[in-house]
């Protein structure tokens, strides 16, 4: 009972310091942000899918005889159409979505650097341009992977029913290390004055669980709510919208456990001006 009290009171210190830090504010910025992201990304799988059809005409006919088995009249011609609308400017919207999303992403990027180090109590100054920018390419890049690598493997574990039960516990557990080693990684690395990652690996860690646990929720969530016509039309935004959001949430959640660790927490933060972002200086 008194491991339990001791529990609670450490989880009310974290979340006292990660509200007097705003952090529902900055995760939502962040969510904003990642959503954002998806239009520019969702172009250049467009364009990837165009440039792989152009060269196998075979599965394009394939598609275009599904189509129209599946839809009747005019309307199956105009989505045929489209298809080829799509193939013929593949470039261009390959060029524009991978423009787009380098641009969205290293906003995302700063927003997340600026609210990890508001949750550290530190000052985030306006850096310019190019001192960040390439590092931020990098950092985004990183996470980008790390992320397709928890999802895929949580995805295996979810496909891998029927299989050994030892592939799916390995499946969630290399899931489980991804996260961590991102979300360590992100707490520790991301803020001003960077910090060690041992410091930061409990936090990484509760980060990485409550990611992988919510993430099996989302999922029966969306399996659940995918069978009607409302669900099939609003289920995927407000799930995608959600997950943005817990994951931002989580992230500077466990990023205010890490920072009030030790002895006694860091003195409370100041908010920046603005919610999201330092003023920009580019």
């Amino acid at each position: 009972m008194r491991a339990l009290r001791a529990l609670w009171a450490r989880v009310m210190r974290a979340q006292r310091h990660y509200e007097a830090a705003q952090g529902d504010i900055y995760a939502a910025g962040i969510s904003y942000f990642t959503i954002f992201a998806m239009f520019p990304l969702l172009m250049m799988g467009f364009a990837v899918a165009g440039f792989v059809l152009v060269g196998r005409p075979q599965l394009l006919a394939e598609i275009d005889n599904r189509v129209k088995s599946a839809v009747s009249g005019d309307f199956a011609q105009q989505i045929i159409a489209l298809m080829d609308s799509a193939i013929d400017s593949r470039t261009s919207v390959g060029v524009i979505g991978l423009g787009t999303a380098l641009y969205v992403g290293l906003l995302w990027m700063q927003r997340l650097r600026v609210a990890v180090s508001q949750m550290w109590g530190q000052d985030f100054p306006s850096p310019g341009f190019l001192n960040t920018k390439f590092s931020d390419v990098r950092a985004l890049a990183s996470a980008f992977v790390a992320s397709v690598a928890t999802v895929g493997l949580s995805g295996l574990a979810g496909s891998a029913t029927e299989l050994a039960g030892a592939l799916r516990v390995l499946s969630l557990l290399g899931s489980v290390l991804v996260a961590w080693g991102l979300f360590t990684w992100i707490i520790a690395r991301l803020p001003h004055d960077p910090l060690p990652l041992k410091r930061c690996a409990r936090a990484g860690l509760i980060a990485a669980m409550g990611f992988e646990i919510f993430k099996q929720v989302a999922s029966i969530y969306l399996r659940a709510v995918m069978h009607g016509p409302a669900g099939t039309t609003f289920g995927p935004v407000l799930g995608l919208l959600v997950f943005a959001y817990v994951t931002a949430r989580l992230i500077l959640f466990a990023t205010a456990w890490a920072a009030t660790e030790g002895d006694g927490p860091v003195s409370a933060p100041e908010p920046v001006d603005s919610a999201i972002a330092p003023p920009a200086s580019d």
